[in-house]
């Protein structure tokens, strides 16, 4: 792992970057799920047809793709920092842990979606919509203020 320390910096602004791209994925998402679920409802079915392929792009070109890169860029800048140790590491792992269940609850609902399987109330769609934003936070902190 030498040989990485010297483009850490690299690795790590290729991790926020990847960070980047699976947030917007994160938000845009179950928002696209709400309209979908609201396409279903209302008997569109060539909108919620379309809403399908959008969920579709989305997941397989950024966010699944996205999620992948941050995990492996993550878990080499633990190495390569050497902050296993470190509580904020483990705070941090907890949260996008979380994150991770997550993208997989949204992508799993999406199927149900594309299926016509509607579990839950357009409003409840837009309270977890905030889910993203609320761990996105706690892991800033996490990473810039390292409280422990």
């Amino acid at each position: 792992m030498e040989y990485l320390a010297g483009a850490y910096l690299w690795i790590v602004a290729a991790h926020v970057i990847f960070v980047i791209f699976w947030m917007a994925g994160l938000f845009m998402l179950p928002r696209y799920l709400v309209y979908h679920q609201e396409a279903l409802a209302a008997g569109r079915k060539d909108e919620a047809t379309t809403w399908v392929e959008r969920e579709t792009k989305l997941r397989s070109i950024i966010l699944t793709p996205a999620m992948l890169a941050v995990w492996v860029l993550g878990l080499t800048l633990a190495t390569v920092g050497q902050h296993w140790g470190e509580g904020w590491l483990h705070a941090k792992f907890a949260f996008v842990l979380l994150l991770s269940g997550y993208h997989g609850w949204a992508v799993g609902y999406a199927r149900k979606l594309a299926r016509g399987v509607m579990r839950f109330e357009g409003r409840t769609l837009r309270m977890l919509n905030e889910v993203p934003a609320l761990a996105a936070t706690v892991i800033v902190v996490l990473v810039f203020v390292k409280p422990f």
